[in-house]
This record gives structure tokens, sequence and C-alpha cells, in this order.
């Protein structure tokens, strides 16, 4: 082999290097493009105010997963109903990408659109679910909605594949709902959601989450919602307000390991007489 020979295979190997390297670049160039697109839309999806009544009191928090794809398929919501009861929901889109972050945005909507026709939390599940799949779309969704009258204290759930929600009470008890619940949103035809009542007692907290917050890598989901469960127990016996509540929550979802969406909203209640 002349010298000729391996000087040209040396330039033949460099210039392979610079092809995989600018590939390698474009490559890392679309997917932050498109992490970013994901965040942008998921943004501008979620509320930018909280409905605000006498004795209530909403705090929410949201982190994203940054890693690769992993964003856009988590929300909660907040909004006042007809009748001045207010509609509580939060979800989690199966799958992490750009298109989770638009089909999140449509369930929202809908859910939004359907209280506003009937507020029963297992019809407007039902007719969401009715709604999702007329879409004809891949993904499904799993989702808790609640209705409350913060005047009465009552809290009425439907619960769609999501986690249960945690409580606790001012007098030290505090454990996890244990409604019946349904199937996923966008999964089966003619499903029913069954509804729970529940009492929101002054001074109580109730704490809405997705899986992001306490289930990952380095922690099981049982012992992620054990943990806020007791987070939740301390915080209404001290009187912590629902706002220092909630960072606390979402501080927790770096523990376990964070790979996922995360998102809480807390619900609590002041008593009768307390000034807005």
């Amino acid at each position: 082999m002349s010298r000729t020979d391996t000087t040209d295979d040396g330039d033949e190997l460099l210039a392979r290097l610079g092809d995989l390297t600018a590939q390698a670049r474009a490559q890392a160039e679309m997917q932050r493009s498109r992490v970013e697109l994901a965040l942008a839309l998921q943004s501008d999806m979620l509320p930018r105010d909280l409905p605000v009544a006498r004795r209530l009191h909403l705090a929410v928090r949201y982190a994203p997963a940054c890693q690769g794809l992993n964003v856009g398929g988590d929300w909660y919501d907040a909004f006042t109903l007809g009748d001045g009861r207010i509609g509580l929901s939060i979800g989690d889109v199966q799958g992490h990408n750009i298109e989770a972050a638009a089909f999140m945005g449509q369930v929202r909507a809908g859910l939004r659109a359907l209280a506003s026709v009937t507020s029963e939390p297992g019809e407007v599940l039902a007719r969401t679910n009715d709604l999702l799949l007329s879409l004809g779309s891949d993904l499904f969704a799993t989702c808790t909605f609640m209705r409350l009258d913060p005047c009465a204290g009552v809290l009425e759930s439907a619960r769609a594949g999501h986690l249960p929600c945690i409580w606790a009470t001012a007098d030290g008890k505090s454990g996890l709902t244990s409604d019946e619940g349904g199937p996923p949103l966008g999964v089966q035809t003619g499903t029913p959601y069954p509804v729970t009542r529940y009492e929101l007692t002054t001074g109580g907290v109730f704490v809405l989450l997705t899986d992001g917050v306490v289930e990952g890598p380095s922690m099981r989901l049982e012992e992620g919602l054990d943990q806020v469960t007791r987070l939740a127990g301390i915080a209404a016996v001290a009187g912590m307000d629902v706002d220092a509540l909630a960072a606390a929550v979402i501080k927790g979802a770096e523990r376990v390991g964070h790979d996922d969406d995360a998102a809480v909203l807390v619900v609590g209640l002041d008593g009768p007489d307390a000034q807005p």
C-alpha cells in the first residue's frame, strides 16, 4: 500500500466522522427543539388563574421532566362551574412528546366544556371518554374529576384509572381515597364512572397528584404515596397553608428520580366564619 493510499483512507475516515458528528448534532438540536415545543404547548394549555371562593384555598405546582422527550402529558385544572361550585381535575396522558401535550389540551378542554353541560363527575368522565374515542386517537389518559361545594365542604369525585387522592384532617387523620373508579379515558366505550362523596372539613386538605410525584426509579408507588400522606397529615395538624404544602409535595418528586412530569393540586378549606 502506497503512502498516498494511506492518506486517502485517513481523509475518507475523517470525512465520515465529520458527517456522523454533523448528523448527531442535527438530531440533538431537533430533539431539543421538540422538547422546547412540548414545554411551550404544555405551559400554554395549563390554567393561568385559579378560581376564588369563600373558605376555599387552592395551590398548584408543576415540574416537567426534561430527560429526552419525557414531557407533555400531565395536567391540572380548576374552574368555577355555572352553579358556583368548583370543578377540579388532574390527569396524565399516555406518552411524553408533542402529541401527548396536544392530546392533553384536548382532554382538558373537553372536560371543561362537558362540565358546563353536566357537572356530575361520573357523567363528565363518561362523556369525555366518548368524546376521546370519537377522535380516533391511539392515546389515552388517566384522570380524576371532582366537584367541590366550598360552602358545604362536600367533594364529589370520579376517577378514570388515575391514582387515588390523599386526604388529611386537622385532628391528625390522613389516608388515601378509596373510590372504585373506572378505566382510563379513551380506552373502552360505554364505561360508567362511579361517584364517591367526601367531606372536606375545616383545616383539612385534599391532595391530587400525578404519578411523577410519587413513583420513579428511586421509589416505589406505595412508598411515594405513603410519604405524601404523612406530609399532608403533618401539614393539616400544623395549619400549614396549601401553597407551602404544594411546594413541599413537588419537592419530594426529586427523590423518586423524576423521569416523568409531576403535577400537584392541593385543596384546603377555612372555617365558615373565616374572611376571604
